[in-house]
């Protein structure tokens, strides 16, 4: 581990684990890095708005409590380390508005669990980070704190929805975040910002306290296809994060996880899967992935051209058609009637309509549909232990707040694409409940940060950052963007 004598650049573009290494051996105190970090964050913060909400007071008393404890040398497994969290899970002492103005005013009562956790564990709570609304976009934008930048480029959106949480970890203003997932809000912006994301295996880590549902609604199962998951510098620290939140409801820790499938990495069997047909991606994007099959193939591993037994457009339709109709629950009439009203707008809206109108018959053929992907990704992990793909079709965007999302487009070298194409690399973990790690790969002509998406089977997690490991081993380690933040545009109103 890296020695750090001071609290400068190179040590805030550390990993999680650096910080903690740093702590324990008193090369500085968890005072003063909370001193450095807070004044850190009321420098750099402004033009980013990464961060929206903060409790200075209760995270000086909670770094003065670590050092008590790292004094005694019994210091828990995150004490001292500061963690923002994204603005959709729970945390008392700071709003929870998940964007929503409904919202605005409300304080949890109790932590979400996974916070809680983390909290339990010694991690400094001190910060939330940007959402959109209710989480429902790919952007990072809501009525209550506008928008949150691209480190790399203020002119473009770190993604979305976790956007919030992965420009804090790019720009060193957390140890490491939790963001969630359902259609790609982990992997995305972790891509557009050139950091490592987890969407963990469903139900792997619990989502008591996370909005959406509203406050007011309980669930007795986690929401279909929603998890939470880490985003960090450096892939080590998922699997550090991971051990913390990960266990059912009533037990955590590290006993809960499987093992990595495979120890040495010319033992990894990897299937690269592009599919320029169906779903394009811009050259950048496809080089990176490439890169990151290149380096697997230097580490020893087998990697080929190979996908499961079914079409990424099935995949996408069941994916979608499910995902709309999670955001119809609870939604009162007049939304569904507008949603097939607009039905012949786009292939998306479409799909939206379709998901409006659909009754019990429709959903029950749509689960006989999507078991018989379920058992097609099982067969394949018979053979390969992991699928290489590309995690989204373009680099981060930039910046397009316009009314109708469905009208949107995404700008590829040589066309563009609908808005909500984001989804299609995305579907596939989520629809099969698989884990999927996102490795950053170095950037492109552009300067744009981009990454690689490495998709295992359902609950090896623990493999799926492995593997991100090796490509960090080999040397796309995470690149801080340069201060001042961005290189053309202006912070959005």
């Amino acid at each position: 581990m890296t020695d750090f004598t001071d609290l400068d650049e190179a040590f805030f573009a550390a990993p999680a684990l650096a910080w903690r290494d740093a702590l324990r051996k008193r090369d500085f105190s968890a005072s003063e890095l909370f001193d450095a970090l807070w004044g850190r964050v009321m420098e750099r913060n402004p033009p980013l708005n990464a961060l929206i909400a903060w409790d200075e007071s209760f995270a000086r008393r909670a770094a003065e409590e670590s050092d008590r404890r790292l004094a005694r040398r019994d210091g828990l497994p995150l004490d001292g380390l500061p963690l923002s969290i994204k603005d959709s899970f729970a945390v008392t002492g700071m709003p929870t508005t998940c964007g929503a103005e409904e919202l605005a005013d409300f304080f949890a009562e109790e932590d979400a669990l996974a916070v809680a956790r983390l909290r339990a564990a010694g991690a400094i709570i001190f910060a939330k980070s940007n959402v959109p609304r209710l989480t429902g976009d790919f952007q990072t934008h809501n009525v209550l704190f506008d928008a949150t930048s691209n480190p790399w480029d203020l002119s473009r959106s770190p993604g979305g929805s976790s956007g919030g949480a992965a420009a804090a970890v790019a720009a060193g203003f957390c140890a490491f975040e939790l963001g969630s997932d359902l259609g790609g809000s982990i992997r995305w912006p972790a891509h557009s910002c050139g950091v490592y994301g987890l969407k963990t295996s469903w139900s792997q880590v619990p989502m008591l306290g996370h909005i959406p549902p509203l406050p007011s609604i309980k669930l007795k199962n986690p929401p279909d296809m929603g998890v939470a998951g880490p985003m960090a510098r450096s892939a080590r620290d998922l699997e550090l994060a991971l051990s913390i939140i990960a266990g059912p409801i009533n037990a955590a820790g590290p006993a809960f996880l499987q093992k990595p499938r495979r120890r040495a990495p010319k033992d990894w069997r990897i299937a690269l899967w592009l599919e320029p047909g169906f779903a394009p991606v811009d050259p950048e994007v496809e080089q990176g992935v490439l890169r990151a099959a290149d380096l697997f193939r230097e580490a020893g591993a087998r990697i080929e051209p190979e996908k499961p037994d079914f079409s990424l457009a099935e995949a996408l339709e069941i994916y979608a058609l499910l995902n709309f109709a999670i955001g119809f629950a609870g939604s009162p009439p007049k939304a569904r009637e507008e949603a097939m009203a607009q039905a012949g707008d786009s292939e998306w809206s479409a799909l939206r309509a379709r998901a409006a109108r659909m009754d019990a018959g429709a959903y029950a053929d749509l689960t006989t549909r999507r078991a018989a992907i379920k058992r097609a990704f099982a067969a394949f992990f018979e053979r390969w232990d992991a699928i290489l793909c590309p995690p989204a079709p373009c680099l981060a965007i930039e910046h397009d707040f316009s009314p109708d999302p469905f009208a949107r487009r995404l700008a590829l070298r040589g066309g563009d694409l609908p808005y909500h194409d984001l989804l299609k690399w995305a579907c596939l973990a989520a629809l099969a409940h698989l884990p999927a790690a996102v490795a950053p790969m170095p950037p492109g002509p552009s300067g744009l940060p981009r990454g690689a998406q490495i998709i295992c089977p359902y609950d090896e997690d623990r493999s799926a950052i492995a593997l991100a490991q090796i490509l960090e081993e080999a040397g796309p380690r995470f690149l801080a963007p340069p201060f001042p933040f961005g290189t053309g545009g202006e912070t959005p109103a």
